[in-house]
């Protein structure tokens, strides 16, 4: 991961972004997202209006990046054998772009089914796979902490892993 990181602060140009960009793995994707200037806005101007400025910020970035990006991602594809999806922070507002979705195979018993059919029916999702990451997306923001919490008690593993002797 460190690699992987260290490769893009590398790789991009250094005035897209503020700093060093913060770059996500798993076993499918890389999101690389940088932080933007945020735009000045008139005194006094309302959230909404510092929001528009950061949204059209982050939207004219990626035009005007768009086949740098490309490029870079091509070469980041073969070098890591992953996907890469872009994205930026600017005032507030994050913005992902081309981002992947990855189809998940579960295999669920009629009391979770029924809870996935009930979001359906109310129209909270449109489909058991979208009510399902609704879900995930709610314990994700609920119980934030205690994932982070996780993650880094795997990388403590796969540290002790690496030390150890080798087979």
């Amino acid at each position: 991961m460190d690699d992987i990181a260290a490769w893009f602060a590398g790789r991009l140009p250094s005035e897209w972004f503020t700093g060093a960009p913060e770059v996500t793995v798993d076993r499918e994707e890389i999101v690389v997202v940088g932080r933007l200037e945020a735009p000045d806005v008139a005194a006094g101007a309302s959230e909404g209006a510092a929001a528009a400025a950061a949204a059209g910020r982050a939207t004219r970035f990626r035009e005007e990046t768009r086949e740098q990006r490309i490029r870079i991602a091509r070469e980041g594809e073969e070098l890591f054998d992953r996907k890469i999806a872009w994205g930026v922070d600017c005032g507030d507002t994050r913005a992902l772009f081309t981002t992947v979705a990855v189809p998940v195979m579960t295999r669920l018993r009629q009391p979770e089914r029924r809870t996935l059919d009930t979001l359906v029916e109310a129209g909270i999702a449109r489909s058991r796979s979208e009510a399902l990451a609704w879900s995930v997306r709610l314990v994700a923001q609920h119980e934030g902490d205690w994932i982070e919490q996780l993650r880094s008690s795997l990388v403590a593993v796969r540290e002790a892993r690496a030390a150890g002797p080798s087979v």
